[in-house]
């Protein structure tokens, strides 16, 4: 203990007392747990609960146990510093806490309580004075002095908890529970951290089981038989109450807030949901896209021989794997509005494809020729993708090629790449044809339009 400077007591309970501290070494605050009782063994500390259950649980949200110290056989316990605990944060406030700050404090509670009960252990005795936190942003649970194995065997002790957050199946004398308890207790301090009072606060175990009562009404002999069993073996009669709705004691919860919470409070401990299962409740997916799809890469549609593949273009900026959708004219007719077509039901047809350029600057119509592009009727509901003018034919979705419906632009003396060779030598424009005037080099070109087959290129689907 000669490597601490001891500052001052922080606090006094029935097994030891909490004093602050400084390690001389390095100037860390710590806080020393000193037993009351004294040990003469190392084995009978080790066998301790909260040394054997504190050695195994390493988690974010439980808090840490440094080192564990006998001497003159006295026991101390060093834990890490934390500011104050739950029950002083709310003691000092003046006004209710947001429910973002509840729900991030329980998140907290509740994933050190996953992994606690993952690890075999249950607390037994969660209240707000047992969870140490440095404000509202860091939450850590502490106190495992009645902490047990769930892989032990029953009979447990009746007695475990704070009055106020013991499960009813405690309060009726069971010795037969394993970790619901600590589910109930959660649900009761979240309800406090709503209200900033306890949500029953009986004066004594019978009282509270009327507060209870009073709240979640009576439970039924069908939902909850052994609770009935429970009470016939004490001479126990459960007071007739009716449900009183959580909105109104609880007025500033949301209803996926409530909803957490009414299943933590439910009086069958095999109903209540596990840490786990909480965490997956809607009130804690705040801010996850639950309907977001799947990276798109395993659905980018194969690239055709003359078609770059959209991560070898050398863009500006990265393609738009979730492209907006917009509506298509009343025509229906391709081009100018850069989009997708829907099918029936607002449902993507096409999955998700690589971004094509929208329209650039406009352009001389004498730098242009025009070609015509058909959308073709089909009774399969088949649909086009177009994104208007493009600059090179790289950038060109695959279309079929039909003439005399609808005018596609071409930039002029640019050399057409298609998946295999021309059959001539000579441009499509006529430009490197000596022999051939422009109006020749202009009708070869409509008939290589026609009936070329090179220019006609299948749509791809996947």
């Amino acid at each position: 203990m000669n490597r601490y400077q001891i500052s001052k007591q922080l606090g006094d309970g029935t097994y030891g007392s909490v004093l602050l501290a400084t390690a001389v070494e390095n100037n860390e605050k710590v806080a020393i747990k000193k037993m009351k009782k004294k040990y003469y063994s190392w084995d009978e500390c080790l066998n301790l609960r909260e040394v054997k259950s504190l050695r195994k649980l390493n988690h974010p949200n439980i808090v840490k146990l440094k080192e564990v110290i006998r001497e003159n056989d006295m026991l101390y316990f060093v834990f890490e510093f934390m500011k104050e605990n739950l029950y002083q944060m709310m003691k000092d406030r003046d006004k209710l806490l947001p429910e973002s700050v509840v729900r991030n404090i329980m998140y907290q509670v509740l994933q050190g309580l996953s992994f606690m009960h993952k690890h075999g252990f249950f607390h037994r005795d969660l209240k707000p004075e047992n969870l140490l936190c440095n404000g509202t942003e860091l939450v850590k649970i502490a106190d495992f002095g009645l902490a047990r194995e769930t892989r032990s065997r029953p009979p447990y002790t009746d007695y475990v908890s704070t009055r106020w957050y013991r499960a009813p199946e405690v309060l009726l004398r069971s010795t037969n529970y394993s970790s619901p308890i600590d589910i109930w207790a959660v649900g009761c301090i979240m309800a406090e951290l709503y209200t900033l009072r306890p949500l029953f606060p009986g004066s004594s175990e019978i009282d509270e089981i009327f507060k209870i009562c009073s709240v979640l009404g009576t439970p039924k002999k069908e939902d909850w038989n052994e609770g009935y069993q429970l009470a016939a073996a004490m001479n126990f009669r459960f007071h007739q109450c009716s449900t009183v709705p959580l909105k109104q004691v609880i007025p500033n919860a949301s209803n996926d807030g409530l909803q957490v919470l009414r299943d933590m409070l439910l009086w069958n401990p095999s109903k209540r949901p596990s840490a786990p299962q909480c965490l997956r409740y809607g009130f804690f997916q705040v801010g996850v896209d639950l309907v977001r799809p799947p990276p798109p890469a395993s659905r980018t549609p194969v690239n055709l021989p003359s078609q770059t593949s959209p991560s070898q273009k050398p863009s500006g900026k990265p393609p738009n794997t979730f492209p907006t959708s917009y509506p298509m004219d009343q025509k229906n007719e391709i081009g100018g509005g850069g989009g997708y077509q829907r099918g029936g039901g607002g449902e993507d047809k096409f999955g998700v494809l690589p971004a094509i350029p929208g329209p650039g600057k406009q352009q001389n119509d004498g730098d242009l020729f025009s070609m015509t592009v058909s959308k073709k009727q089909s009774g399969t509901g088949r649909k086009r993708w177009g994104a208007g003018l493009s600059d090179t034919w790289d950038d060109w979705t695959d279309f079929d090629f039909l003439p005399n419906k609808t005018t596609k632009k071409v930039p002029q003396q640019q050399q057409l790449q298609s998946n295999q060779p021309l059959r001539n030598n000579n441009s499509l424009f006529g430009k490197e044809n000596n022999n051939d005037d422009d109006f020749l080099g202009f009708v070869n070109f409509l008939f290589v339009c026609q009936f070329s087959p090179f220019l006609h290129i299948a749509f791809a689907y996947e």
